[in-house]
């Protein structure tokens, strides 16, 4: 989505090219958090000018002429009660709440700390949502493995080749489109991938990989005469391809596979990846976190849970597990 600039006022303005600039956010992240703090505008609007008390529809509510001075009267009860609306009127889950949050938590900052616009900052002891942790969906070995060969589609190499580049290395989507025939280095069996906040890091290619990679480029040479777009993967117009036309070859795969609707998809391959790896290939939660791009290792714990057959493996193999109790005679 495009940010409108025509109907932010000026100290929204400001934070979107701080988050921009200085806080090197991806474009994504800045989108999100602008459409965020909009919505948090638009909600004090609301509760405050009798004008809208009976507006239903946030989007209708001007804020380009809103005075920053406006902002002090908020006060921490003020972000908790736009929370409560979030969840009871807009049914927003807690994982959206909490980037709302945060989201606020960096704008009150900024226009506290580093502009000195406003008196106080609101969120100073505001604590955010906790989210509600459960365990990644993923393939099974088997699994992936049937994924692999029920791939049969008219762009076989390169349809093959994304999915063993996400099945094996648990690149994300973002970063595998992204990818770019320079980001290649085939000698050393690596590629380089750029991640969240434009930070770069290589990625070892194995021989599934390797294959995969030297398949695909051969068909894609045949096309060099009509190339325009240096990117790896082209679509059918021989420019980038986009997410969702790999999500929607990943859904083909998976029903292909007898696995669609069972709620995978591209980003869970990621998941599948780095289960893999750390389940057969011993690999720690350091070199995981590395591997994935992750920011600290606590992201990557998600990763690192066990299957119920590695778990009772573990029971089983107690130095203690054929230990049973004598029958002894009850003696009168």
């Amino acid at each position: 989505m495009q940010i409108d600039k025509t109907e932010c006022p000026d100290f929204l303005l400001d934070y979107i090219l701080h988050i921009t600039v200085t806080k090197n956010l991806s474009r994504r992240t800045v989108e999100e958090y602008y459409l965020d703090v909009r919505m948090f505008l638009k909600y004090l609007c609301m509760m405050r000018d009798e004008r809208y008390e009976d507006t239903t529809d946030l989007q209708s509510i001007p804020i380009q002429d809103m005075p920053v001075s406006m902002l002090n009267q908020v006060q921490l009860q003020t972000i908790y009660e736009f929370l409560y609306y979030l969840k009871d009127e807009r049914e927003n889950h807690d994982r959206a709440r909490g980037r709302k949050a945060s989201a606020l938590k960096s704008f009150f900052g900024f226009l506290y700390y580093n502009q000195n616009l406003i008196n106080h900052d609101p969120t100073e002891r505001l604590e955010l949502p906790t989210p509600k942790k459960s365990l990644p969906r993923f393939l099974t070995l088997d699994q992936s493995r049937k994924l692999l060969e029920s791939i049969d589609t008219a762009y076989f190499e390169r349809d093959y080749c994304m999915i063993t580049i996400l099945l094996n290395c648990g690149v994300r989507l973002s970063e595998l489109v992204g990818l770019n025939t320079t980001d290649l280095i085939l000698d050393e069996c690596k590629m380089r991938v750029l991640g969240k906040g434009r930070k770069e890091r290589m990625v070892y290619l194995n021989s599934a990989c390797m294959a995969a990679l030297r398949a695909y480029l051969a068909v894609r040479t045949h096309m060099a005469s009509e190339i325009t777009d240096r990117a790896l993967f082209l679509s059918k117009r021989h420019t980038r391809i986009s997410k969702r036309r790999v999500q929607q070859i990943v859904e083909n795969a998976l029903s292909a596979a007898g696995l669609g609707g069972q709620g995978y998809s591209a980003h869970k391959l990621r998941h599948t990846a780095a289960t893999l790896m750390y389940q057969y290939g011993k690999v720690d939660a350091l070199t995981l976190k590395e591997l994935l791009g992750h920011a600290s290792t606590s992201t990557t714990e998600i990763y690192t849970h066990l299957s119920d057959d590695t778990v009772r493996s573990a029971t089983e193999s107690s130095p203690l597990a054929d230990i049973k109790p004598e029958e002894k005679n009850n003696k009168k």
